[in-house]
């Protein structure tokens, strides 16, 4: 039973090493990403909720951003779910329009999407009002992106905020 017990945490230490290391090393990509965003976002009219809202017409939103792509330029970028299908729905920044809605194929975003799945299963609330908690709530910022997670079993929402040039991110119960 002992040893059960011990492959058991083990198990479970490993789940949550590997989610934290995703999320980690998702972070640092956008932050590498972080001086383009800040130039373009002035371009943005469609606050990150309305988006989020705009792209669930394909599905559920399980994360959103808006983010600087090296072949597409600046974008708003949704993922959503129906069923078993993932997609990235582009909409316009700003007249909240979709542009595109492409099926997932590359297997980190999709690794990256199932977990953002799992944790908005677990959640009793949107995104999109996640997204507008955190903007209300800090008077003065923006959201740029909001990505769910599991923390000790709770399904939360970590929304990055910018001011300027100031950004900084807070944790939404879902």
């Amino acid at each position: 039973m002992m040893k059960s017990l011990v492959v058991g945490l083990m198990a479970v230490g490993f789940a949550a090493f590997t989610t934290t290391a995703a999320l980690a090393d998702s972070d640092y990509e956008y932050g590498k990403q972080m001086p383009k965003l800040i130039k373009e976002m002035p371009k943005a009219k469609v606050p990150l909720a309305q988006g989020i809202k705009d792209a669930e017409q394909g599905g559920k939103a399980i994360s959103a951003q808006y983010e600087v792509d090296e072949d597409a330029g600046y974008q708003l970028s949704v993922f959503v779910s129906k069923g078993a299908d993932i997609n990235e729905v582009i909409v316009d920044y700003a007249t909240g329009k979709i542009k595109s809605s492409d099926k997932l194929t590359d297997p980190d975003d999709i690794k990256d999407a199932k977990g953002q799945a799992d944790a908005m299963a677990k959640g009793q609330k949107s995104l999109a009002d996640a997204v507008a908690e955190a903007v209300k709530a800090n008077p003065g910022f923006e959201a740029i992106r909001v990505v769910p997670k599991l923390k000790g079993g709770a399904a939360e929402a970590q929304v990055t905020l910018l001011q300027g040039s100031k950004t900084k991110k807070v944790d939404e119960k879902l």
